[in-house]
């Protein structure tokens, strides 16, 4: 057996299922691989194990294209890129598989098991009663001719299960160290369905011999079946299929949820499309997904993908599980957000900036506008989405209803001070300046301070307690509409 080592030899695959939306967990799986693989000069194979027909589906599939692409996490061999070792879709290979299983039956590396799902199960409950490992008790692994006849005669159907050796099985993980798994804990397994049809356990270490995986890199909750998957190298090894080394692992610590749970498919910020949705920038969320199990330094939480590139190393990566914060991942965001050229934060802000986002009709929107407040948004903004309601004061036709934000500023003599303020911005002129210097007269007049008095003048003309700066607001919004939008809530404080 043979390691490989060599980091320009470096092979590391992402091979998720086609099942439901992509998960953060996947893409953390995706990220860490992908960056190990330009971090050493190495090969990212992609490949798709949608060999459960009832659970995958060409919707997810196209998602999981669409998804690495979104993300910027380019891969070197697989769908729509082809590569030596195709086809990259575990589907389209089943002649491969069916042909190694027959190999391994030949060799003696695997036998078909004859046994009921019934017996197995009472069988199993006996173990478990006696403590016991409960695992196969290895009953068909040594069956004479004359019972395999009695076996078929009695129109029973085999499934075919992999022989494990009799002698524990160690091996260093890059994360975990050196492990050793007993032979009782690790009992024989299936790798073919009764009806012929390869399992994940057969198809996914003969697709990384044949693809010539080097390293392995995935979650840690697939760790108990490393000992098998090592066991089917080695025969595979023997039987001359793929490149003959076993890969190198490393089990990526578990992303926890609330509750000290394990992060969910089901939970719903574990859904990549939330993201996506809300306009996180991939840079932003890939940065914060990195941080779950590794880190650039100890006092440093923002970098950018390359920097990423440039340090990362699995054999850094922490094994204890990693929780997921959703607000440091949008604080992180936040973050990205501001380091954008304007030019390109206003261009990221586009699609929230029309349907079905956008409120606002599409003749109402206003580039020049959106320009001279982006620099004012991209200062304030988490995610992309919130873009919308920072600025549709400006593109509709009248400010948004916010009966929370009325309540709160339209308390008694409001209406005398968004009067005089209206008298004086009537008379001044047109730069933020001088209208900040309007709204603080009108406050002086009332014996308020320029916070007290701008948040009538701000509910009346946004609709909202928040913002954008007021005064820059109101300049690019113009004087005519301002006026008119004060006059509107006075005649709404006076019914």
């Amino acid at each position: 057996m043979t390691n490989a080592t060599a980091a320009s030899d470096v092979r590391v695959r992402f091979c998720p299922s086609p099942t439901g939306n992509p998960h953060v967990g996947l893409v953390r799986t995706a990220l860490f691989n992908w960056a190990y693989a330009r971090h050493t000069g190495g090969t990212m194979v992609f490949r798709i194990e949608d060999t459960d027909a009832a659970r995958d589906s060409e919707e997810s599939y196209q998602q999981l294209l669409d998804a690495m692409r979104w993300l910027g996490l380019d891969w070197d061999e697989g769908p729509e890129v082809g590569g030596p070792h195709a086809p990259y879709r575990q589907s389209e290979r089943t002649e491969i598989y069916a042909d190694v299983a027959r190999r391994l039956l030949e060799s003696g590396h695997a036998y078909r098991c004859y046994c009921t799902a019934e017996e197995l199960d009472k069988r199993r409950e006996a173990a478990r009663r006696e403590n016991r490992p409960s695992g196969y008790d290895g009953a068909c692994r040594d069956l004479t001719p004359e019972q395999v006849a009695a076996y078929e005669a009695e129109g029973r159907t085999s499934i075919v299960r992999f022989r494990m050796p009799d002698e524990p099985i160690t091996f260093t993980d890059l994360v975990r160290g050196e492990l050793t798994f007993a032979p009782e804990h690790v009992s024989d397994y299936g790798i073919v369905r009764a009806n012929g049809a390869a399992l994940y356990t057969l198809v996914n270490p003969v697709d990384d011999a044949l693809m010539e995986i080097t390293h392995v890199l995935r979650g840690e909750d697939l760790l108990s079946s490393t000992p098998r998957q090592i066991a089917l190298y080695r025969a595979l090894a023997e039987l001359g299929v793929g490149a003959g080394h076993t890969p190198v692992f490393a089990h990526l610590p578990y992303v926890m949820g609330e509750g000290n749970k394990k992060l969910s498919k089901r939970d719903p910020e574990s859904s990549l499309n939330l993201y996506r949705e809300r306009g996180f920038l991939p840079e932003g969320l890939l940065n914060y997904l990195s941080l779950l199990g590794w880190s650039i330094s100890e006092d440093r939480d923002i970098f950018s993908v390359d920097e990423l590139v440039a340090a990362f190393d699995v054999r850094d990566v922490n094994a204890n599980p990693a929780r997921f914060d959703l607000k440091k991942c949008e604080a992180i965001n936040a973050t990205h957000l501001r380091e954008l050229p304007v030019a390109d934060f206003a261009a990221a802000c586009a699609p929230w900036l029309q349907a079905p986002y956008a409120p606002w009709s599409p003749e109402n929107f206003d580039q020049a506008g959106f320009d001279a407040l982006a620099p004012l948004a991209q200062t304030r903004l988490t995610v992309l989405s919130d873009i919308t309601a920072n600025v549709d004061f400006l593109f509709l036709d009248e400010p948004v209803e916010d009966q929370k934000s009325w309540q709160k500023a339209m308390k008694p003599g409001a209406d005398a001070l968004l009067r005089t303020a209206g008298e004086k911005l009537a008379l001044s002129g047109w730069t933020a300046d001088e209208l900040k210097a309007a709204v603080l007269a009108a406050g002086e007049e009332h014996g308020l301070k320029l916070g007290k008095a701008q948040a009538p003048v701000r509910v009346a003309v946004t609709g909202r307690t928040v913002g954008l700066p007021l005064f820059e607001s109101l300049e690019v919004l113009g004087r005519e509409r301002t006026l008119a939008r004060i006059d509107a809530a006075l005649a709404k404080l006076s019914g």
